[in-house]
């Protein structure tokens, strides 16, 4: 393939990554429509995000290894198909439980389809910039945050919010079109086996970034969940200048996955210690000046640049704990992730619940950063005593 060839595919899987994160992060912008729609109360607003979030993490090991023998392309699409599906479900659901069921049915090819497009990206691009090539599949992730989920809460506030769901099953079907005739066909390692994936798991350095990936992800989502709530009930914002404030921290996103891209080319577990001490500090001070229209954006953008660079930096560490289980380990990150999606909004609406204000989960997702420094420092002295680079 020529470099353009490979920029084109890349781009083609990264296409992928933005209906994913259109579907993860505009339910947030939308969830005060939803709650006033379908009258339920914050915390159950909230289980939109933790459903999806369990979808993602049940869905990524086991649908990542029913694919650890199959062409990675051809494999690539199923799940968009089955994604697909997923959201035509939820644009009809009749109820609340439905809706429920139909987020959780999202989230189950969500991690899959991100590490077999992380590993096409990474398997065309070398070794040399293998770094990059993962932070442009996950940029669509990013991007969504800057240009796709600003749209979608948009259309949701303008002509109902059940629309944001057949945006992002046509941005898949599009994807779809993309990745077929752009992608290259992509066997999988030879001798790549179930067994042999899951015999790669007794592995201390892998675990160790799992919870890594968790801790370090849970307090971004905490604010992120409530933001909405935080921006017109405690900073003062008006409903309509929501999408604003969501293309804000969105642009802190892809600035964040890109450096965190060349970074950990550079030095994987060095930019991972750096960007979690960044996010506890930025998020301390979201919580302390929130009322404060211009800090308060300032600080969401830092927070957005400092998470971001975490995402690219937490799928190349979590594949070079496991070559022998790639697939396996790269859908870690997003069952990691997504875990963190769930526990970061149950730690806010718990806290929120609890009589603590709005302001609550910023500091606890402070506090879950710092513990993320504490094992990011064991997993440095891991990756050091067996030798290998940081």
């Amino acid at each position: 393939m020529t470099r353009t060839q490979i920029a084109l595919a890349i781009l083609a899987l990264a296409t992928g990554g933005f209906a994913i994160g259109v579907t993860e992060f505009a339910i947030m912008g939308l969830q005060r429509e939803i709650v006033l729609d379908l009258g339920v109360s914050y915390a159950q607003g909230g289980l939109l995000v933790t459903a999806y979030a369990l979808g993602v993490v049940v869905g990524a090991p086991i649908l990542s290894l029913a694919g650890a023998k199959r062409e990675r392309k051809t494999y690539a699409l199923f799940l968009l198909v089955l994604f697909i599906g997923a959201h035509l479900m939820s644009f009809f659901a009749p109820n609340f439980e439905t809706l429920i069921a139909g987020r959780f049915l999202s989230g189950l090819p969500h991690g899959a389809y991100f590490a077999t497009a992380a590993l096409m990206g990474a398997q065309m691009a070398g070794p040399a910039k293998r770094g990059r090539a993962i932070a442009v599949v996950l940029s669509g992730l990013a991007i969504a945050n800057v240009s796709g989920v600003p749209a979608a809460t948009w259309v949701g506030q303008q002509f109902g919010w059940r629309w944001m769901f057949v945006i992002v099953a046509l941005l898949a079907g599009l994807t779809m079109l993309a990745v077929a005739l752009l992608a290259p066909r992509q066997q999988p390692p030879a001798g790549a086996s179930v067994t042999g994936e899951l015999k790669a798991l007794a592995n201390q350095h892998l675990w160790v970034g799992v919870a890594l990936s968790i801790i370090g992800f849970s307090g971004m989502f905490a604010i992120y969940t409530y933001l909405a709530h935080v921006a017109v009930e405690i900073t003062g914002f008006s409903d309509q200048s929501l999408p604003v404030v969501v293309l804000i921290f969105g642009s802190g996103m892809v600035i964040g996955t890109f450096t965190g891209g060349w970074f950990a080319d550079k030095s994987v577990l060095g930019t991972a210690i750096i960007a979690m001490i960044a996010v506890a500090v930025f998020m301390l001070l979201f919580g302390a000046f929130a009322h404060i229209p211009a800090l308060m954006l300032i600080l969401l953008f830092c927070v957005g640049v400092s998470a971001a660079n975490l995402g690219p930096t937490m799928q190349t560490h979590l594949i070079d704990t496991a070559p022998k289980a790639p697939q396996l380990a790269a859908s870690f990150h997003h069952s990691a992730f997504n875990t963190a999606n769930a526990l970061g909004a149950i730690m806010g609406g718990l806290t929120i619940d609890a009589g603590w204000g709005l302001r609550a989960p910023a500091y606890v997702g402070a506090a879950a950063a710092m513990v993320g420094v504490v094992i990011t420092i064991y997993a440095i002295w891991l990756t050091k005593r067996s030798g290998q680079k940081i």
